[in-house]
């Protein structure tokens, strides 16, 4: 199996990751997977779902036992025995501007301010940032490239001139020589990448101190750059091409978080003819016996 993965040149955390979920498969039957059929594969899916998994970690253990018996073992009748659960549909957290704005200002210090604005900026994955290099910032093209992102794709995102002012006040504070946020080894600073928790607890310390109740999250400025971009007035097309959705649909979901698409139409509530709600009897409160 691992040579098949290899060899369709998966990359090297979703092998471990598939790898990870057989193991833990054949574990649990004390047999070895390719003695397993329709029944054990039955089972073990409702035993994922007793141990509340969420449907998107049992979709993954899917795509993993479908890699083994249909592109490893070619048992291509057990595709119908391997479904991908049911799934919620939910609509991501998005920020008002004012709400960015009061979350960038309430930064701990410099570093994070950077970091969130850079994240607000580009709209890019918190596993992009932490891999973004000094050398990607072109300031003569005004574009950001991100090397290898999701699914392995390259893309140029635009770089803003007001993150550009303030990258180049970090950069003279900071003088970071590979990665543009570097991490920390024993908590002395490092030319490492940051590591991803680092950028999640920067992003909920300057929720907190703005007052923002919302669960905010780095994925979360990524949603509202592309709410707000589609509300100035950017086509899907455009918005897919910098968020590096590979698909369109990906994008379409911005249409049921932007304020402008969904007032866009009057509510059939406002054209009905109703009498003023002053007008209306009040019910007479009840007593208690």
């Amino acid at each position: 199996m691992l040579e098949e993965l290899q060899r369709r040149n998966y990359s090297h955390r979703t092998a471990k990751t598939y790898i990870r979920i057989v193991r833990e498969f054949a574990t649990y039957f004390h047999r070895p997977p390719d003695k397993l059929g329709p029944e054990q594969i039955r089972q073990y899916q409702a035993h994922l779902f007793q141990k509340k998994l969420s449907p998107a970690t049992v979709s993954q253990y899917v795509s993993a036992l479908r890699f083994l018996f249909i592109k490893t073992l070619h048992r291509h009748f057990l595709t119908e025995y391997i479904p991908f659960p049911k799934s919620r549909m939910r609509l991501p957290i998005v920020l008002s501007p004012e709400e960015v704005a009061r979350l960038i200002d309430s930064a701990r210090n410099l570093y994070h301010r950077t970091l969130l604005m850079t994240l607000y900026s580009t709209a890019m994955r918190r596993t992009e940032l932490c891999q973004l290099k000094v050398a990607d910032v072109d300031s003569q093209r005004m574009m950001i490239r991100i090397n290898q992102g999701k699914g392995r794709r390259d893309r140029d995102v635009p770089l803003s001139p007001k993150l550009l002012e303030t990258l180049r006040v970090y950069w003279r504070w900071m003088k970071p020589t590979t990665y543009l946020f570097p991490g920390a080894v024993k908590r002395v600073r490092a030319d490492v990448p940051i590591s991803a928790n680092t950028v999640w607890l920067a992003c909920r310390q300057a929720a907190q101190a703005a007052g923002i109740s919302k669960r905010i999250s780095p994925h979360c400025l990524r949603h509202s750059c592309a709410s707000h971009l589609l509300e100035a007035g950017a086509d899907l097309r455009t918005i897919q091409l910098l968020l590096g959705h590979s698909r369109l649909e990906h994008t379409l979901v911005y249409l049921h978080l932007s304020t402008k698409h969904l007032q866009a139409i009057p509510n059939p509530l406002d054209q009905l003819q109703i009498s003023n709600v002053d007008d209306v009897q009040r019910s007479r409160r009840l007593k208690k016996k």
